[in-house]
Formats: C-alpha cells, structure tokens, sequence
C-alpha cells in the first residue's frame, strides 16, 4: 500500500461513523478504523488523537469560520446580532456535511463519553466567541453571557436543522429559534431602579411597612412618656427622691 492515500480523513471518518453504529465506540478499536479505511493505524494517527476524536474532526474549521464571521461583522452590530449573522455565514459549510451530522448525531448520543467530549467542544467555542466579543470592545461577563446564549441557539438551531425533513437551510432554523426566543422572553419586563444594584433599595411589602410604622410610633410613644417623667423629675426632684 502506497504511503498516501486520496482523502484519507474523510474514509478514516466515514469508517469510524460506520463502525460506531454497528459495534458501539467501546467496541471499536483505531485498527478496526484503519483497517476499514483501508488505511495504516499509523495514518490515522496523521489526522487523529484517538478514535472518538475522529468525530469531532469539524471542530477546528467551525471554530475559525464562526471567530471570522464575528469579526467581520459591522461594529455598529449588537453582540448577539453579530453571533447570529455568523451562525447563518456557517450555512453552506453545514449544508455540505447534513447526511453525516445526521448519522453523527445519532452515534454521539448513544456513547455517554462521546456526549461529554460534545460539550467540551462546544465550551471551547463558547470561549472563542466570547474572545472575539472582547476584542470588540464588549465587557468580559457580558461576552460570556452572549457566546453561552449563542451557543444554546446553535444546539437548538441544530437539531431543528438535522431533524427537518424538507431540508431547509441552517439559517432557516436560526431565524426560527431567535424567534422562538424572543417570543419566550417577551413579557420579562426589565428591573426597576428601585431593584437594581448601586446602593438602591428595594421595595417593601406593605405588611412590612405597616409593622415598621407601628414600632416607630410606639418607640416615639414611649420617647414621649420617658421625656415626661424627666422633666417631673427635674422640676421636684425630692418629690421623686421619697
């Protein structure tokens, strides 16, 4: 067999997908992958840390095309604009690979460590974004706040996409999960002054204030009663001495 082979990264991850559905991934060894391959464990090792990395082989690509599309972005955008429009830039990068995140999908939630390495991946891309959302001048919690918000509409988005019969675009089923969202947040109305930070109090419950107003009184009562006696007191001091 010849040292290199014609599109060796994708049979060796074509391989791994068909073998993972029929054996399970604890079930599967790298040799079975590059023997299916037609390939040497040598040559997977080329494009692969272990076997389930082969599944996750995309992330890279993502991760630079979504920090590019983010960046590319008008600066007048808002944050969670930009992240959207970059999520709709990825559709024809996504479109290309619908049979195999079809079939990947289904393999990564039959395999617990393969769920867990899922959400590595996306933690990590989750921090690209939010890097990039620094760069353009957002604050550190906020760009967190919006690549973790991003993200669940990517998983979401997702899984509407790879689901939908009529094959609609990605960016069909980004638009439809920011609608949704909207749609669910809509009658959060936003925090009063009077509950925000900054020293401001917070509204009290009227039985509250009702009991706060009732000690006051009888603190200023008992005030009165007190300063009574002692001007009596002063006035006859041996009346009071007796």
């Amino acid at each position: 067999m010849g040292r290199w082979q014609p599109d060796a990264q994708g049979r060796l991850e074509q391989a791994a997908l068909e073998l993972f559905e029929e054996r399970g991934c604890a079930r599967t060894t790298v040799e079975d992958i590059a023997a299916r391959a037609g390939l040497t464990e040598r040559t997977f090792f080329r494009y692969f840390t272990d076997k389930r990395e082969v599944l996750f082989s995309g992330a890279g690509a993502l991760e630079a095309l979504m920090v590019e599309a983010i960046g590319a972005a008008p600066m007048s955008a808002a944050p969670l604009s930009a992240v959207m429009a970059a999520f709709e830039a990825l559709g024809p990068w996504i479109e290309s690979r619908r049979g195999h995140a079809r079939k990947r999908r289904t393999v990564i939630a039959g395999h617990g460590e393969l769920r867990e390495r899922e959400l590595i991946k996306l933690s990590t891309l989750a921090t690209a974004i939010a890097a990039m959302l620094r760069k353009r001048g957002l604050a550190a919690p906020a760009a967190a706040l919006v690549a973790e918000t991003g993200i669940a509409i990517f998983k979401n988005a997702f899984e509407r996409w790879a689901d939908d019969r009529r094959e609609q675009d990605f960016a069909v089923h980004v638009r439809a999960v920011v609608a949704a969202l909207q749609a669910a947040t809509a009658g959060i109305a936003p925090p009063s002054p009077s509950s925000r930070g900054g020293g401001a109090t917070r509204r009290t419950p009227s039985r509250i204030r009702r009991y706060i107003a009732f000690k006051q009184q009888h603190v200023r009562e008992d005030l009165q009663r007190r300063d009574c006696r002692f001007r009596d007191v002063c006035s006859n001091p041996v009346a009071f001495a007796r």
